[in-house]
């Protein structure tokens, strides 16, 4: 117990020790760790992935079959959408982050993080001064007062002023957690810039895909239909067997089935166009989209691996998340060590208004005063480690952003590479496709096959048809995700910020950062 007591008097003594020191320059310290922005991982390299790239993607035959070059440490276009050469897409983006309510959620809480920063400035920086001004009108009894009993005015004015000094760093540590906040937001709202632009161009992209392969099985099914016709004369004059006539009525309804769902499908890309762009999907005036309207980017700026963590905004993000837990760190140890205040009032009480302030009716008053905590139970300690803990967490959590971007990165740069690959090989597989239905079509008209065999022919092609859409629409998606996981090039615009969020973000007092940068 003794050994106890003695081991917290000699930590009181210390930080009694510490106050001395800092109370001869008010102002002077700030305790707990002062926040550097994390390295990019060490062994991220010039690759993304575990074998280099080739330099650029296979080429193929047809609508967006251009080979793809990998240009590393090239810089990204901050409108990078604009690269798809469609200005009907550039318009309908422009629209949607001026209009989309979640893009004016972002930003209207950027602004709330702003004044609850200039909010505790106020109240934690500056002395706060209060002005008091009163009359009262009071009767006294005899019992009270004596002779002196009777009516009377009172008047009186005063001023109060009271001062914290921030001896501990506690003050300058809670704002530079706001700080942190409003970064936090900041870099929030560049994540929802980035993730509605990708998604107006990907839902574009969709849409477009949709109506080719909804126009392509119109095509083979208006085939189909024709030669059914055809059949069905046939069949009226015996000239095929009732089974072949059937064989021809399944295979035009089957396609007709497919009809319905792509349908669907494009309406629903159609109706979240819609509201990407901030408008009720009935309101109409919508662009339609088509493979063709768009072009390949057939230059894609990669950044180096060490340039990521500080261009991706959910990586700035959860890194100001870990700035905020390291200046709680801050607020959670100051707490521990003594508070220092300082008072002063000066006022006047008269009997008439005309006398306040005459030297025989004022007032005034000079305090300080200083308050340890000796024992609370461990309260304070505990908060500090929880603090810590925090920290710990925050931290962990942040290497799992970087983490999942490098893989979001990696992930997307193979899928452009396959998706080159796969649209060569269904461009070659659609034209023997063709080629094998037109000599089958030749060779039953000459009776040289059977239906089944023509129908087999048909079927072939049109699910030929259909791949090689989709392979086509791959390689627009995927360039699409590349641009987003790369970070959208925010970087590069002429302020930093989207022109709707540019937010002060000046620190008036102590939240000075090491290491802060945009790049």
């Amino acid at each position: 117990m003794t050994k106890r007591i003695i081991m917290q008097f000699n930590t009181l003594a210390l930080r009694v020790g510490v106050a001395a020191l800092c109370a001869a320059g008010l102002n002077g310290c700030a305790l707990g760790p002062d926040f550097k922005s994390p390295p990019a991982p060490a062994n991220a390299g010039d690759s993304y992935t575990p074998t280099p790239l080739p330099a650029q993607t296979t080429s193929a035959a047809g609508v967006s079959g251009a080979a793809q070059r990998f240009a590393m440490d090239q810089e990204i276009p901050a409108q990078w959408w604009t690269l798809f050469r469609s200005p009907a897409l550039d318009q309908l983006i422009r629209g949607a982050l001026a209009q989309n309510p979640n893009m004016a959620a972002a930003e209207a809480t950027l602004r709330q993080a702003q004044e609850t920063y200039n909010a505790r400035a106020g109240n934690l920086v500056y002395p706060s001064v209060n002005a008091q001004v009163g009359a009262a009108r009071q009767k006294t009894s005899v019992t009270t007062a004596g002779a002196a009993a009777g009516v009377y005015n009172v008047y009186n004015a005063s001023v109060n002023v009271a001062y914290t000094p921030d001896v501990f760093g506690g003050t300058r540590r809670t704002l530079e957690g706001a700080q942190a906040a409003i970064d936090y937001q900041r870099f929030q709202v560049e994540a929802t810039y980035l993730t509605l632009s990708a998604n107006v161009v990907t839902t574009a992209v969709q849409e477009a895909s949709l109506r080719a392969q909804l126009q392509a099985t119109r095509e083979v099914l208006d085939a189909l239909s024709k030669q059914q016709n055809v059949i069905e004369k046939q069949f009226e004059y015996g000239a095929v067997p009732r089974t072949t006539l059937l064989s021809q009525r399944n295979q035009v309804a089957q396609i007709n089935a497919t009809i319905a769902p792509l349908e669907k499908a494009l309406a629903a890309a159609q109706h979240q166009l819609s509201v990407l762009a901030g408008k009720l999907p009935g309101e109409g005036g919508m662009p339609q989209f088509t493979l063709a309207s768009l072009t390949l980017p057939e230059q894609l700026p990669v950044s180096l691996p060490s340039a990521l963590v500080r261009q991706r905004p959910d990586i700035r993000a959860s890194e100001e998340l870990l700035h905020q837990a390291s200046a709680a760190i801050g607020v959670a140890t100051a707490a521990q060590y003594p508070q220092f205040t300082l008072s002063g009032s000066y006022g006047s009480s008269a009997g008439s208004f005309g006398k306040l302030f005459d030297a025989q009716t004022t007032a005034w008053s000079l305090a300080a005063g200083i308050a340890q905590p000796i024992f609370n139970g461990g309260a304070l300690s505990a908060e500090r480690r929880a603090a810590e803990a925090a920290y710990d967490a925050a931290a962990a959590q942040y290497r799992a952003t970087v983490l999942t971007a490098f893989q979001n990165v990696a992930d997307t740069l193979r899928a452009l590479d396959a998706d080159a690959a796969a649209l060569k090989s269904q461009a070659e597989a659609e034209a023997l496709a063709q080629e094998t239905l037109t000599l089958a079509q030749q060779q039953y008209q000459l009776g040289g096959i059977s239906y089944l065999v023509l129908l087999d022919a048909q079927r072939s092609f049109q699910q030929a048809h259909i791949n090689l859409v989709q392979a086509q629409a791959a390689r627009y998606a995927d360039t699409a995700a590349l641009f987003q996981a790369l970070g959208g090039g925010w970087w590069n615009r002429a302020n930093g910020v989207p022109a709707a969020t540019a937010v002060s973000a000046a620190a008036p007092y102590g939240t000075e950062r090491t290491n802060r940068t945009n790049q």
